[in-house]
């Protein structure tokens, strides 16, 4: 998710900047970097690590006097985290200094373009094609360095939050956003720069937010001039004053990094498939795919190993595997897999799921099924992690850093990349018709205004929680798609609240767990109008006739259930296939006030790491 902050005024920047920097690391990074223009130079520090390690060595190696700097914390999306790829970065001239959050999908092309033009890239990173991008536009059109700023921007494709200056006017910094937040803060002559409020809070109470598409030039002893990227435009600004502490801006407002991931996935399910969906064309572009779509169209069957949360998004995956790319899937823990003789084939794909792409179990079985001669294709979160770097493709979800132990936004995405995934295979094995692949592109692309939707479920879910927040068992039942839902809503009941809950498919209840069904039983049943439906309405009858609590998740407008259940939270209306990332909302939000009532610690429950990276 990275950091930025930026400091331009009469004070010295570099303690501003650090502290700041630090305020940041909830944000999750895994380098850090320091900018600043001591009165002739700009002198630079950078490492892979902690702000910690930042710090140690950057006193050492550069003065740090000067009352302009920039300073970033960052989580790698293109090229691995080492010091060479960390912010900020400068254009080849060395005269102007980046740092960016974000992704600029189309920095590849725009690489090409600069090569040939004679600039020399030093790292892997899609910052440093835009900043010399930035200064190529400058020698080009012989233009100041605000107006360079918006029109390389308008020739980005991306998601952005910047800040830019340039050594030769050490009175102004640039900075823009689309997709990232980014926050101005307005003191007396002086100006900070953050992905949030929180780097500033102590210095200023007054903040502009930047909008989607709007940029700024700030320069000292003047107003901050906000303008719109595409057409130059001022932009009135609207000044916020700040009435929260620093303890609730760094976890953006949310009482636990959890439920701020819980509402971070319209936002993160977007992410995963911006760039990939592109719906005015009809078409998903996925490049581990498409360099690999004989591997997966000659495969006998396709075998997904993954722990946790990622198993029961693979489980997900084999039912939309199957039924859309008509492709046999297995789905195996990697912790048993591993230590069985499973057969593998050369003709097999291996599909390794991982948020944070160090899972030891899952680590092994993708070597071992590459020492079977597999191909092994890769879904996780964190680029350059081990799993990234041992499977022979793959591609991330771009969910962002999530910190809170029990997964939320990782699931939904990992749903979502692995549907992108089989509705690609599905096309181009003709298992789909036009139409209904176009239907499920559309509806694909509204599941992030969907979730939103889902969310506001919030408050009614609290007071069911506190109504069943101090008993000692819970049942989940969901069937097709939304047994492995069932299966992840018990997980995150365990996990946070230390409840005892178990999933079922509906139909394998009377096997026996109907056996503990009684008046103090809460059950909660996945019950949406696609799928199977009158035949989870049949097993919820078979509990109402047992005394059982019933807890319905249902289709908006859904009155069968609702006369049976003691209590209903609804979903918007999708695609059968879609339907575990609007179902899996509620199950969230249930665990996680349920957990708060009882005074769990929700981040960091206990017994629990969030990365499993040992046996």
């Amino acid at each position: 998710m990275c950091g930025i902050v930026g400091y331009i005024g009469h004070r010295e920047a570099y303690p501003i900047i650090l502290k700041g920097l630090k305020r940041l690391e909830y944000r999750g990074y895994d380098s850090a970097g320091i900018a600043l223009y001591d009165g002739n130079d700009i002198k630079l520090s950078k490492t892979k690590g902690k702000v910690a390690d930042l710090e140690e060595r950057l006193e050492k190696e550069i003065s740090t006097k000067g009352s302009l700097g920039i300073g970033h914390t960052r989580w790698a999306t293109h090229g691995v985290p080492n010091d060479v790829n960390s912010h900020p970065h400068f254009s080849n001239s060395g005269n102007l200094v980046i740092i960016h959050n974000g992704i600029i999908e189309n920095y590849d092309s725009l690489k090409k373009e600069l090569l040939k033009r004679g600039y020399i890239f030093n790292s892997d990173t899609d910052t440093e094609v835009l900043i010399n991008l930035i200064e190529d536009v400058m020698k080009q059109d012989g233009i100041k360095l605000g107006k360079a700023v918006q029109v390389a921007l308008n020739q980005v494709v991306g998601a952005y939050a910047i800040a830019v200056f340039d050594k030769n006017k050490p009175n102004e910094i640039v900075v823009a956003r689309l997709g990232s937040p980014l926050a101005i803060g307005i003191g007396d002559d002086e100006f900070f720069i953050a992905s949030d409020a929180s780097p500033f809070i102590e210095y200023t109470k007054n903040a502009i937010y930047l909008e989607d598409e709007e940029m700024a030039i700030i320069r000292r002893d003047k107003e901050v001039n906000i303008r719109k990227i595409k057409d130059d435009s001022l932009v009135d600004p609207y000044m916020q004053e700040l009435q929260i502490n620093l303890e609730q801006i760094e976890k953006g407002g949310y009482d636990h990094f959890m439920l701020k991931e819980i509402f971070e996935q319209p936002r993160a399910i977007l992410d995963t498939f911006r760039g990939r969906l592109l719906i005015d064309k009809a078409i998903i572009k996925m490049a581990g795919i498409e360099d690999n779509m004989k591997k997966f169209l000659n495969a006998d069957r396709i075998i997904i190993v993954a722990c946790g949360t990622s198993w029961h998004a693979g489980l997900v995956a084999e039912y939309i595997f199957e039924d859309l790319a008509r492709i046999p899937v297995e789905v195996e823990y990697a912790s048993e897999f591993r230590y069985r003789n499973p057969v593998i084939k050369e003709n097999d794909v291996v599909i390794a799921i991982s948020q944070s792409g160090e899972t030891a179990d899952t680590l092994a079985a993708i070597k071992l099924a590459k020492s079977k001669g597999a191909f092994v294709f890769g879904v996780c979160n964190v680029v350059g992690s081990s799993i990234a770097r041992e499977t022979d493709a793959g591609a991330y979800t771009h969910a962002g850093p999530e910190i809170g132990v029990a997964s939320t936004k990782a699931f939904t995405t990992q749903i979502t990349v692995l549907t992108l995934i089989a509705l690609r295979l599905a096309r181009a094995k003709g298992t789909i018709s036009s139409s209904d692949y176009r239907h499920h592109l559309i509806e694909l692309e509204l599941i992030p205004e969907k979730v939103e939707k889902a969310l506001k479920s919030d408050a009614y879910v609290k007071t069911i929680a506190a109504i069943y927040k101090d008993v000692k068992n819970f049942l989940y039942l969901g069937r097709g798609y939304n047994f492995p839902v069932a299966l992840e809503g018990a997980l995150k009941l365990k996990e946070i609240s230390y409840i005892h809950a178990e999933g079922y498919p509906a139909a394998e209840m009377k096997h026996g767990p109907i056996a503990l069904i009684d008046e103090n039983m809460p059950i909660v049943v996945i019950a949406t109008k696609k799928g199977h439906y009158e035949k989870v309405v049949s097993n919820i009858q078979e509990i109402k006739s047992r005394k059982g609590k019933i807890i319905g998740i249902v289709t908006e407008g859904d009155y069968s259930v609702r006369e049976l259940a003691d209590h209903v939270i609804e979903v918007p209306d999708t695609l059968e296939s879609l339907s575990p990332l609007l179902t899996t909302i509620p199950l969230q939000l249930l665990s996680y006030h349920i957990a708060v009532m009882l005074e769990k610690n929700v981040d960091q429950p206990r017994n629990l790491a969030k990365s499993v990276t040992v046996e």
